[in-house]
């Protein structure tokens, strides 16, 4: 005979987790890292005035002193404070490729969005533009990008956008083809809406997590390449504070070990951060992989 007390604990409604509001792939630990590292250097980049104890660009402190209480991170060449001089330094390299990766997200993905769905023509030579800015590597085809642009983070950052928007276009093209010939996409051609509206409406939003993703995983390659461009010479200029030209500082002084290391890691965290936001961002959209988690949690 059942007992009367197994029964009531069946019958106790059970208390939904506050897990279930996070898809499984948020609560992976990369992902919590990659979140708070993110947000962590975001919050350093609008509050750096706050952040850094004295001005990137004061030449008042005794050169070339190691780490210590007073000055955390050591102090470079020219007796500036080489934390304050990170600090500030989020404030350029974070900022600029969040805009230059919504800028080439913004072009990409107009232009694969018009080039899937006209197809023809359109498609051939849209793509064929692509596929021509394809055909460099990236690092070489930014660097002569911005040597003919000269120099200045301006011209970098142009030059990362030049790079950079074709694989949205490709992306873009590929899903805009598969959901074109969805039903509901014929149905609303059939009902006489304009192919404006199609696209707006109907088209774009069904490819948003795709891009959303490669954006987010292309944080940390524009980060990457707008160091690279700045550590040649051809992006920032002194002496504005910027990790990529830091670490070129600290390469001319390898005896001051503490001049290029942590702007270096501090590239590093911030790569890092985004790779893993993207990589959780990618489990989240991609259907088979989220299932698996789940499965994997049960």
């Amino acid at each position: 005979m059942t007992d009367l007390a197994e029964i009531d604990e069946l019958a106790l409604p059970v208390a939904p987790s506050n897990r279930a509001f996070l898809p499984a792939s948020w609560r992976e630990p990369l992902a919590i890292v990659g979140a708070v590292i993110a947000v962590g250097w975001l919050l350093v980049a609008i509050f750096a005035p706050l952040v850094a104890p004295d001005n990137p660009l004061s030449q008042a402190f005794p050169p070339a002193q190691p780490p210590s209480l007073h000055h955390l991170f050591g102090t470079d060449e020219l007796g500036r404070d080489v934390f304050s001089r990170v600090v500030y330094g989020s404030r350029v390299s974070i900022p600029i490729a969040l805009l230059l990766v919504f800028l080439a997200m913004t072009i990409g993905s107009v232009v694969g969005a018009v080039a899937g769905y006209f197809r023809g023509v359109t498609d051939g030579v849209l793509m064929r533009s692509a596929d021509l800015v394809f055909a460099f590597p990236a690092i070489i085809l930014a660097m002569v990008v911005a040597a003919v642009l000269g120099r200045g983070l301006a011209n970098a950052a142009l030059a990362i956008v030049v790079v950079a928007w074709p694989s949205y276009a490709r992306v873009v093209r590929g899903l805009v083809l598969s959901v074109g010939d969805s039903e509901y996409v014929q149905s609303a051609r059939l009902l006489g809406a304009s192919s404006r509206r199609t696209l707006a409406r109907d088209v774009l939003p069904n490819v948003a997590g795709p891009v959303l993703v490669l954006a987010t995983l292309d944080l940390a390659s524009a980060i990457l390449l707008l160091s690279g461009l700045s550590f040649l010479g051809l992006g920032a200029q002194p002496p504005t504070a910027e990790w990529g030209s830091m670490v070129a500082e600290g390469t001319q002084y390898f005896q001051w070990w503490w001049i290029g290391t942590f702007p270096g890691l501090a590239i590093f965290s911030v790569v890092l951060a985004f790779n893993f936001l993207g990589d959780s961002l990618r489990d989240v959209f991609d259907p088979r992989t989220a299932r698996q988690a789940g499965e994997g949690r049960a």
